[in-house]
């Protein structure tokens, strides 16, 4: 079962996602106005047993950001080996995770534009699996860490690469580009642990591979990635972690391979989907 908010009609809804289009829940659940309120409330198995007994309500609609009223979205860097040697500083594997917020006005949905602004050209893709917690927490030990997740999705870590050296110290202002990136195209109920542990990312850039690796690589793992964030910050119900991209973003090329007007990039997961969009430059 897949569950995404969409538009239609100019009305914004989520619902259950189906071959034949989507089936609006929303309406079946006044005291869950957004796909968020339902994840926070542990209503994903509520939703899909709603969706059971629906039929589609609407064939033509635009993908949104997937929770597009998320207020916590927790992301973290450098966290495959190859990805490590890519910044080509002899540095060893880190200690720690390095760790940055974004905010969900950075994200458009699936099949949507990736924004590039005037301000930069240099617009580039990050492949990424997306966890959403379902139970929160303060300090989860690793054991129980999937215990906490509602839900998977995908993300298109998208990035304004010079902005993020604007700082010494963060990342923040090349990482929140409005519509520079993108999340969805819809939420998959985490059941099992090889949704995770058996997962590859690829990432296309008009049909080109560039990004190709496992989940089970991360320097990181998901475990510890929960382990770590809900150590200093009591985990929520609706937060999403990103969990890192693999080797071969466009700015590691010689020359590097930013994207432009017109591409389409695709970041692919086995078990939850594909995300696809396009890139257009900001209208002003």
């Amino acid at each position: 079962m897949r569950f995404a908010t969409y538009t239609a009609q100019g009305q914004q809804h989520y619902g259950a996602i189906t071959d034949e289009g989507a089936i609006a829940l929303d309406p079946v659940f006044p005291d869950w106005p957004t796909l968020f309120d339902a994840v926070a409330a542990g209503g994903l198995a509520q939703l899909e047993e709603a969706a059971r007994k629906r039929v589609v309500t609407h064939t033509d609609f635009t993908y949104d950001m997937v929770l597009p009223n998320a207020p916590r979205i927790l992301c973290v860097g450098v966290n495959f080996p190859d990805r490590n040697a890519e910044y080509k500083d002899g540095s060893a594997q880190p200690e720690y995770m390095s760790l940055f917020p974004r905010f969900a006005s950075g994200f458009t949905g699936h099949d949507c534009p990736l924004i590039r602004p005037p301000e930069s050209h240099k617009l580039d893709y990050e492949g990424e699996v997306a966890i959403v917690i379902g139970k929160g927490g303060r300090r989860i030990p690793q054991n129980r860490a999937y215990d906490h997740i509602a839900a998977l999705t995908l993300c298109n870590e998208g990035t304004i690469r010079d902005w993020v050296r604007h700082a010494k110290f963060n990342v923040t202002q090349g990482k929140n580009w409005d519509r520079s990136g993108a999340m969805g195209p819809w939420l998959v109920p985490f059941r099992d642990a090889d949704q995770l542990d058996q997962a590859r990312i690829v990432t296309r850039v008009n049909g080109e591979v560039r990004q190709d690796d496992r989940l089970d690589r991360m320097m990181f793992p998901i475990r510890r990635e929960i382990e770590y964030i809900s150590t200093f910050m009591a985990l929520r119900p609706g937060d999403i972690i990103v969990t890192g991209t693999p080797a071969g973003a466009g700015a590691r090329f010689d020359p590097p391979r930013f994207l432009k007007p017109g591409d389409v990039v695709e970041v692919e997961v086995n078990g939850i989907g594909t995300l696809r969009n396009t890139v257009q430059d900001e209208a002003i």
